[in-house]
């Protein structure tokens, strides 16, 4: 065989990795693509759990497989993006799955989407979700003490808004002192006036509230907090969004770690946390490290 000669392994790789990144994309399933690179094996799920009484409102378990350790394991809530418009948890496995691989347990939620609901509501349905966390995360092996959120696109909005201003969490008697943290992947945290027709219709556009905004609730006492995006990122602005909640919570007096990964965009900074895809871009190393409470890799 020539030394030119494509390696097979990888163009199947690159081929998938175009298949799911498109999906993503488009909103559709990208399990299909997906499922053909993450591992079945690493997890116990527990899928279509009900935390509330609309149809939208279910999550699936991904419990890391073996004896939890003494205390407890540390548990993620995550939040998919898909412009609180579309989306679905089966296409999140891969989230899940990482995340389980590596000892955490995982909670994959739905919520409400636009048009049915405005982003108010689906604030609710995050917080009814973190509400069910917290009641079960001992029976698949989590310690509550350590639950914490994540979220891509809009779904870092929604994690960012719980754990940032406390009026939605307070409607279920929780607060946002009870997280261990929270993680944010390339998140819209700083976007009025809106332009793109679907969020306007999502947050009620041009009545949007600014403290419809986490920016604006930028707070001493915030929960710990990591704030991942891509430099290339041409559907949320890094240095607007990011950067600029990063500096806010700074300057309140919050624990906030900040990774501008180079070169990559938008869809890649949440395709990276699948683990065969971790060679795209160093997204699940900090994010294991947040979690587990130690010192994030150099970045």
């Amino acid at each position: 065989m020539s030394s030119f000669a494509p390696d097979t392994r990888t163009t199947r790789r690159r081929s998938l990795l175009g298949a799911a990144m498109a999906t993503l994309l488009s909103g559709c399933s990208a399990t299909a693509a997906l499922d053909k690179l993450v591992s079945h094996r690493s997890y116990t799920s527990d899928p279509g759990l009900a935390f509330g009484p609309d149809p939208r409102q279910r999550l699936d378990v991904y419990q890391p497989n073996g004896t939890p350790p003494p205390g407890g394991a540390p548990v993620v809530l995550f939040f998919y993006g898909g412009n609180w418009t579309r989306g679905e948890r089966a296409d999140y496995r891969f989230v899940g799955e990482a995340l389980a691989a590596n000892g955490i347990v995982a909670v994959v939620a739905d919520y409400r989407l636009s048009p049915q609901v405005r982003y108010g509501d689906m604030l609710r349905d995050g917080a009814l979700a973190l509400q069910w966390t917290l009641a079960h995360a001992r029976d698949y092996g989590g310690e509550p003490a350590r639950v914490m959120l994540m979220g891509h696109s809009a779904g870092a909005y929604n994690a960012a808004m719980l754990a940032l201003d406390p009026r939605w969490l307070g409607e279920v008697g929780l607060a946002p002192g009870r997280l261990a943290g929270w993680i944010g992947l390339a998140g819209p945290y700083d976007f009025l006036p809106i332009v793109d027709p679907e969020v306007k219709v999502a947050f009620g556009f041009p009545g949007t509230p600014a403290d419809s905004q986490p920016i604006n609730h930028a707070m001493a006492r915030a929960p710990r907090t990591l704030l991942i995006a891509g430099s290339a990122d041409t559907v949320v602005d890094p240095r607007r969004n990011t950067e600029g909640l990063a500096r806010r919570l700074r300057a309140s007096g919050t624990e906030v770690e900040v990774r501008i990964i180079e070169g990559i965009g938008h869809v890649r900074t949440v395709a990276a946390l699948a683990r065969p895809l971790d060679w795209l871009a160093p997204v699940l190393p900090p994010v294991l490290a947040f979690v587990r409470g130690e010192a994030l890799p150099p970045g």
